[in-house]
């Protein structure tokens, strides 16, 4: 996905799921090759998305939400990477992006040391172009994770990576290679928390690998992302992160000013104030591993949410 460049395999990965899923649907995208760089038509919110299937389910979660509010609104699905979106929406031929905070401002500050979502948002703020703005940023965060079974979560106590302190010594942690020289990996984790495991096992990039260690407990923990289906289908559980080793990666509203009226502003708040990691991960499952249409999953959660 494209929070961070560090992510660049599994965009790729997942940009070849999103085109496949689009075609399925036979709702969604047109050739992403055919956008072109116009204006939004006047009076109408055109809410776009990157190219793979999470920032889909968003952009529609965004678009009918607004829908319902009575703003008129085109969607523009699966238009690529972050460089061909974000110009779009700086020359106003999208209005509105589901954006992740932090990747945003690695991209608009490449030095950037900000990681708590409300350092990050200030300093996307002070970078952004005059006409941009962000909204209020969700509580649904898609990043990387410490993530453990069930079982070992019951068995050793854990809710915090805090909490593996007193007990890594005994135990192997899993993550793609780079996870291992990383400062937000194995260098972070000793750190910041302290947390020193007796071994080191490459895997994939929070992949299908990952997710069978896991399972089959030849890891004890493994980085996995947070809104990864394989987390609700397993039951595993992602450890709480609260000295943000992970930088924060908040769902945020990134709009284009003309377009940021009282409804667009009051209507993607009032979303983003119901939107939690958990929600995100199991409306994510409903797309990728259930094969739902994005448009009939989103508008199911936002009947459900009271916001449709």
């Amino acid at each position: 996905m494209s929070r961070s460049p560090a992510r660049l395999p599994r965009i790729a990965t997942l940009a070849l799921v999103a085109v496949f899923s689009l075609a399925a649907c036979g709702g969604g995208a047109s050739n992403p090759l055919a956008h072109n760089a116009s204006a939004a038509p006047a009076g109408t919110v055109t809410v776009g998305g990157f190219n793979f299937p999470e920032s889909t389910l968003l952009t529609e979660i965004y678009a009918q939400a607004l829908a319902a509010k009575g703003v008129k609104v085109t969607k523009k699905l699966n238009i690529g990477s972050r460089e061909v979106v974000f110009d779009q929406i700086k020359n106003g031929s999208i209005s509105v992006l589901p954006e992740y905070n932090g990747a945003l401002l690695a991209y608009l500050d490449p030095k950037t040391t900000a990681s708590t979502s409300d350092e990050v948002n200030a300093a996307i703020k002070a970078k952004l172009p005059a006409t941009l703005t962000i909204l209020d940023s969700a509580r649904a965060e898609d990043k990387d994770s410490l993530t453990v079974t069930g079982q070992t979560a019951a068995r050793y106590k854990l809710k915090s990576i805090a909490d593996f302190a007193p007990i890594a010594q005994d135990l192997v942690v899993g993550g793609a290679p780079e996870f291992k020289t990383r400062q937000q990996g194995v260098i972070g984790l000793k750190s910041i928390y302290g947390v020193r495991f007796k071994e080191f096992k490459p895997l994939d990039e929070a992949g299908p690998i990952s997710v069978a260690a896991l399972k089959q407990g030849t890891v004890a923990a493994a980085d996995l992302f947070t809104t990864d289906p394989s987390i609700v289908e397993n039951g595993f559980v992602v450890l709480d992160d609260p000295k943000n080793l992970f930088g924060a990666q908040n769902v945020t509203p990134l709009v284009y000013a003309p377009a940021n009226s009282d409804t667009v502003r009051s209507t993607l708040n009032a979303l983003s104030a119901k939107l939690d990691t958990p929600t995100l991960a199991a409306l994510l499952k409903r797309v990728v591993a259930d094969k739902r249409d994005a448009d009939t999953v989103a508008g199911d959660w936002l009947s459900s949410s009271g916001l449709a």
